[in-house]
């Protein structure tokens, strides 16, 4: 396998130039789904684009990172929360309930060296802060994530460039 120098330029080009979602259109109904799933209302909208933003930090996707980052600057987030997402645990600028949620994110994204992703410890501390619809909504934030990451890593998108139109 050929490994990129850390000195190397990144192209600003998609590796897949043709758009994922025109190949399979049947995608945009799924998409659409999940978004209107995690939009229900039962968890802040912030929270969610918090865990998709540490989502994209811990798989290495700059791509969905300059994503979550653009739609937490747009609803006005601080700029001292959204550069403090990656070091969340000693970052004095996140709620319990945003805390158990990145620590849900960071559970199920990471491997654990102590058996069970998600323990029953964390699955009560989480349970703390949400009621069942909401950590339900939370599950399907990460598995939102989750469906596009595989996107972000394998056709890279170009970041920065438009939701809708990342591949020219």
């Amino acid at each position: 396998m050929e490994t990129r120098s850390i000195t190397a330029e990144v192209p600003m080009v998609p590796r897949m130039s043709e758009d994922p979602g025109q190949l399979v259109p049947e995608l945009a109904e799924v998409s659409a789904a999940l978004f209107r799933a995690t939009g229900n209302g039962s968890v802040p909208r912030g929270t969610i684009s918090l865990v998709q933003l540490r989502a994209g930090q811990i798989v290495g996707s700059t791509y969905l990172t300059v994503l979550h980052t653009g739609f937490l600057n747009k609803a006005g987030e601080s700029e001292e929360r959204i550069a403090s997402v990656a070091s969340w645990q000693d970052s004095p600028y996140f709620t319990g309930a945003e805390r158990a949620a990145l620590a849900l994110v960071e559970a199920v994204l990471q491997p654990s060296a102590h058996g069970e992703r998600v323990s029953d410890e964390l699955y009560a501390r989480v349970s703390e802060h949400f009621d069942a619809r909401a950590l339900t909504t939370l599950m399907f934030a990460i598995g939102q994530v989750n469906f596009f990451i595989a996107v972000a890593l394998v056709a890279k998108p170009v970041p920065g460039r438009s939701f809708s139109d990342p591949w020219k």
